[in-house]
């Protein structure tokens, strides 16, 4: 009975004990600290900041829905990772100044500098940083041994601390004109991300964003993935630089690689929940250009735009030449055959890059420039698209193989006719299309089939565009400035433009044969018998 009793006492107290407990844990569970920070972001918008059919949403869009997602939570901050300041005649008018104006409306927070964000040269960057209200941020980047960008910055959100550091890819040594960047050192990513993590936990942050413009391109040697598979203790690497789009993000090892692809087609959305300061959850998404169909525009930001495009008026009217005659753009002759204004763009790209030839494509020429004077208008309304010029490697075959590509429709139209310079060929009706050109020479000697050449081109080919594929494996040997840039400083070093059709595309045509006579051959005809005649009876 004694024992019974102990037993039933022990119970009790256990059920005391666990009555006692219970109710201090779930108050535990209760004062747990929940808090969801999300991170907005975007890369590769180069100048793209009106809504449009080709490309994206456009800013004003892009900042309607950044305003209603931090009203839904202000636990929330932009990010931009490179190469926004460059792109179309909106921005290289003011040579970066105007997107600068917009980031500062839309409230950007911090942003990494992209290999195009140096196209109007470091030291016009850095004048554009001062304006900004908002860091712009590099570790990497070296000048004279020091750092010239801030490597990083903390940000508490929502009481957690957040630490972003920046990386700028070390192909902007070639990928922007390389006198941009005379002086400047871009060091390895990889080392320099292992410091800069290294330091932002000795600042006890909660959260470790690696914001950079490296890609995920496989031919490129410093990659965010590459980053993510050697450096420890990244949460998230907001990427640009590839153009990737990444759809809900790519895990690698412990953090989270996010890309919006580029033009403003996307804005990039992380959400990330921790309980008291602890990650529990990363998620990644994208709200769509075709998600911002319904969607108003900001008014503040479509204000700041149209007060843009006005003082950009007053630019495009300043006169930068003179043509002694017309320039022809007509659609029909530069998508059929050499024209003097196809001669002005190509010797252009020759003289700013020093390559051995140029080639750019009919169908990016837009308009034609009428005899007198020339103004920053003109040349935007015959290159509008913003295109920037590269120096591929390419042999002698894959060069023939572009012309007989861009010549295949002769003589209808085809907008990706080849103008070129330093080149002269022949179109020859009498041989089968895809073997038609011929006489090709470059500097004025016989094109080799396996020796390599420096090609300026448009970016668009490089890529493969107009079906230029033979271009697309091409090695890239350096990037320049926009093509209406360079164009433009070529009419002002020129002052009187007085181009010329040269014979740089010659055709010849197929031989005409007179027809064969024929001759009319009857057939023969026997001789029939006349048969007599009878006369009927009287």
């Amino acid at each position: 009975m004694r024992h019974s009793l102990k037993r039933v006492s022990l119970i009790l107290t256990f059920f005391l004990l666990v009555s006692l407990l219970f109710p201090i844990s779930l108050a535990f569970a209760e004062n747990a600290e929940s808090t969801k920070i999300v991170i907005l972001h975007t890369n590769d918008t180069h100048a793209r900041v009106l809504e449009s059919s080709n490309d994206g949403m456009g800013f004003a869009k892009l900042a309607e829905k950044v305003k209603i997602i931090k009203e839904e939570n202000p636990n929330a901050i932009l990010l931009d990772a490179g190469d926004a300041l460059h792109g179309l005649p909106f921005a290289t008018i003011s040579k970066g100044e105007s997107i600068v104006k917009i980031m500062n409306a839309i409230k950007y927070d911090v942003m990494v500098p992209g290999n195009h964000d140096f196209n109007y040269g470091y030291e016009r960057l850095v004048q554009l940083k001062e304006i900004m209200n908002f860091p712009m941020i590099s570790a990497n980047i070296y000048k004279d041994g020091k750092p010239p960008f801030i490597p990083y910055v903390v940000k508490e959100v929502g009481g957690i601390k957040i630490g972003i550091f920046g990386l700028t890819t070390p192909e902007t040594s070639y990928k922007t004109n390389p006198k941009n960047v005379v002086g400047l050192e871009f060091k390895d990513p990889v080392e320099i991300a292992e410091s800069a993590v290294e330091e932002l936990k000795d600042e006890n942050v909660d959260f470790i964003i690696a914001l950079v413009h490296l890609g995920i391109d496989e031919d490129s040697e410093d990659t965010g993935k590459k980053v993510a598979e050697k450096v420890k203790g990244i949460d998230l690497i907001v990427d640009g630089h590839s153009h990737s789009v990444l759809e809900s993000g790519l895990q690698v090892g412990d953090s989270l690689i996010v890309q919006t692809g580029e033009y403003t087609k996307n804005l990039g959305v992380v959400e990330v929940e921790f309980e008291d300061g602890k990650v529990t959850s990363k998620k990644a998404g994208l709200f769509t250009k075709d998600q911002a169909a319904d969607l108003q525009e900001d008014e503040e930001i479509k204000a700041v735009i149209a007060e843009i495009d006005e003082a950009n008026n007053d630019i495009t009217s300043v006169k930068v030449g003179e043509a002694a005659v017309k320039l022809d753009g007509e659609r029909a002759n530069v998508r059929t055959g050499e024209t003097n204004l196809g001669n002005l763009i190509t010797d252009a790209m020759l003289k700013a890059t020093g390559a051995d030839a140029a080639l750019t494509n009919g169908g990016g020429i837009r308009a034609s420039i009428e005899a007198g004077e020339i103004t920053t208008g003109d040349i935007i309304k015959v290159l509008p698209f913003g295109n920037f010029v590269v120096v591929i490697e390419a042999k002698g075959e894959d060069i023939v193989a572009a012309l007989e590509h861009g010549t295949s429709a002769y003589p209808e139209q085809k907008g990706a006719f080849p103008h070129v310079a330093g080149i002269t060929y022949t179109i020859d009706l009498s041989g089968e299309v895809g073997s038609r050109v011929t006489d090709v020479k470059v500097s004025g000697e016989p094109i080799e089939a396996e020796k390599m050449y420096r090609v300026a081109t448009n970016d668009f080919l490089a890529v493969g565009g107009d079906e230029y594929i033979m271009f697309k494996e091409c090695k890239m040997l350096g990037e320049f400035s926009a093509l209406n840039e360079i164009l433009e400083s070529y009419i002002k070093e020129l002052g009187i433009v007085d181009a010329e059709i040269e014979g740089r595309i010659t055709v010849k045509e197929a031989p005409k044969t007179e027809p064969e006579p024929v001759e009319e051959i009857l057939p023969a005809v026997e001789p029939q018998p006349i048969p007599p005649v009878v006369f009927p009876p009287q």
